[in-house]
């Protein structure tokens, strides 16, 4: 049942196991409720009978006192088991959800934006962290203890039983036929929230080009939309809700009704006393109430399914595994005959076969969208490859964790991304344990010196978020010195210097020089001038290996790399009109 509760709600094992213990909670309280009325019961027949009797009356003071005490003692119960467990299992849930996405392939978010994944931890958790605490063990414990009630009815008079309870199946009938309907009115209420948080979000992000265009305006018509769009769901789903629990609660109003004329005719028939008459009217009073609340906890318990799924969609993807133990003997990275095509089944790398010799710098080139980026991106296990196999040093990377396997790597990727710290803890990311002497010399390599000491707080200045108070080519020297601060053997470098300025150009190419200094170097670039000292050259085009081999040798077979060389030499002339 623990594993079932598990995949049906995503929980963990011990999230599952206090879901138990609060919906036993929610029993107890409930059955706590119906103590008063047994106590009354009593009562009333003892002042039918012509007064309570003097030995009695300590009977019931000690009666009341402990009905108290056991509603205190279960509601307390209860809300250690739900409320404050709930909140432990939400932090657990994310937590999980985050970790998980720690270890899917990078395919996944190809098919998932930033929105919609915040959403999904954020939200849909919030959503479900009030289900859980105010909504499941409610109705479960609503349920069982009506069915031990109405058992102790069934067996006190059935006839009258029978009268108060026909309503609840027909009642319960009516929320639980609506699944279908509230799941799909729940997911196009979903989809048009997660197209007006992308709105929202790309709007936020895209403000400068909208400003530099005019397009300001038209875009946010357009947003508008999107968010009456969530206006209009958001008012049907309410509808859709209430037309079922509304109708369910009207049902369960006339068991009321059919318990007074039932017991108005048995006692007028004289089959049935006063007292169990007064009886029935005061179990049904309590029994509807709470059932009331059930059935709209019912219905929010399905309208859970679109959110459990979505979160279900990123705990059972696959994740990448593998051993956490190194095995390779050198640096070496060798394809051999990889193949690799995106979810979209999108071919991108065919054939593809080559080694990057350690201590030597590989150059990839190539026209846009021939695979480059690919194939350093396959190099660091960011993918797993379709078909053939990559290894460093002999290792098949398929079969070491990627974490471990990045140990191995530092890349240094065109668009930086910075985190809104210091400049200090920004190249500590490189290595969390490292000294500040440490970062510091990593970041003189880089030459980061050059304007962290010019900033008001020099090393601890806080460089905003995605580090907006700098420039490009400052940005870039930041994860270079991250990159030095690592000293992993492995070299990636994904276009480094494409939109840097001459002089930022030159200082990067001179901390990147030193970098790279006896290390396994992968680079792309699309300036042919940038690899013109490389080692080793491999054109990709279309997805294969068009050409390899040293630059020179390369030039003199007049192909691809040459024909790239003469263009770029050809669009350094010229000039505007």
């Amino acid at each position: 049942m623990i594993k079932r509760l598990q995949k049906r709600y995503a929980l963990s094992e011990q999230g599952a196991k206090d879901l138990v213990k609060g919906c036993l909670a929610c029993v107890l309280q409930n059955l706590s409720f119906m103590f008063p009325v047994g106590l009354l019961y009593f009562l009333v027949g003892d002042l039918m009978n012509g007064g309570v009797p003097g030995e009695k009356i300590i009977f019931y003071i000690i009666g009341c006192v402990v009905c108290i005490g056991l509603i205190l003692l279960t509601t307390y119960f209860q809300y250690n088991a739900t409320y404050f467990a709930t909140y432990t299992e939400s932090g657990v849930r994310r937590i999980t959800l985050a970790e998980r996405l720690r270890k899917i392939p990078l395919s996944f978010f190809g098919k998932k934006d930033l929105a919609d994944l915040t959403s999904t931890i954020m939200a849909d958790c919030t959503f479900l962290e009030q289900s859980f605490s105010h909504f499941i063990p409610e109705l479960a414990g609503s349920i069982i203890s009506t069915v031990l009630i109405s058992i102790s009815l069934l067996a006190f008079d059935w006839r009258m039983a029978l009268a108060a309870l026909w309503v609840l199946p027909v009642a319960f009938a009516i929320v639980g036929f609506s699944a279908k309907v509230q799941e799909r009115l729940n997911q196009k209420a979903m989809d048009v929230k997660m197209a007006c948080a992308d709105g929202i979000q790309e709007c936020i992000e895209t403000v400068r080009d909208l400003k530099a265009n005019n397009a300001e305006a038209e875009y946010l018509k357009g947003l508008e939309k999107k968010i009456r769009a969530v206006e209009h769901r958001s008012i049907l789903n309410e509808f859709g809700l209430a037309a079922f629990v509304v109708s369910a609660s009207l049902i369960l109003k006339l068991g009321i009704a059919t318990v007074a004329l039932a017991g108005s005719v048995l006692l007028i028939a004289g089959s049935l006393d006063v007292l169990t008459f007064f009886l029935f009217l005061l179990v049904v009073s309590r029994l509807y109430d709470p059932l009331q609340g059930a059935l709209q906890n019912l219905a929010a318990v399905i309208s859970t399914r679109t959110n459990i799924a979505r979160m279900n969609e990123i705990l059972d993807h696959p994740i990448q595994q593998g051993e956490n133990r190194l095995s390779n003997k050198g640096y070496d990275i060798t394809f051999y005959h990889v193949g690799f095509a995106y979810n979209t089944g999108e071919t991108v790398l065919k054939d593809v076969s080559f080694t990057a010799k350690q201590g030597e710098v590989t150059a990839l080139v190539g026209p846009s969208g021939g695979g480059k980026t690919t194939v350093s991106r396959l190099a660091a296990r960011f993918w797993d490859v379709s078909r053939g196999k990559i290894t460093v040093g002999g290792m098949d990377i398929s079969k070491i964790d990627p974490e471990t396997l990045l140990s191995l790597f530092s890349i240094v990727f065109q668009d930086v991304t910075l985190f809104d710290n210091t400049i200090l803890e920004n190249i500590r990311i490189g290595n969390k344990d490292a000294t500040d002497e440490q970062v510091l010399a990593a970041a003189k390599l880089a030459n980061v010196d050059e304007f962290a000491e010019k900033l008001p707080d020099g090393w601890h200045t806080n460089i905003g978020e995605n580090g907006c108070e700098l420039s490009g080519g400052e940005r870039q020297r930041i994860s270079i010195a991250r990159a030095f601060l690592k000293n992993a053997p492995i070299i990636l470098l994904d276009e480094a210097t494409a939109s840097l300025d001459v002089e930022n150009e030159t200082l990067i190419q001179t901390a990147l020089s030193r970098l790279i200094a006896d290390k396994t170097v992968l680079v792309i670039a699309h300036r042919m001038r940038t690899v013109a000292g490389a080692d080793k050259i491999v054109v990709l085009s279309e997805g294969t290996v068009a050409e390899e081999g040293a630059p020179e040798k390369l030039l003199k077979q007049n192909g691809l790399y040459a024909r790239m060389v003469k263009l770029q030499t050809e669009s350094q002339s010229w000039k505007l009109a």
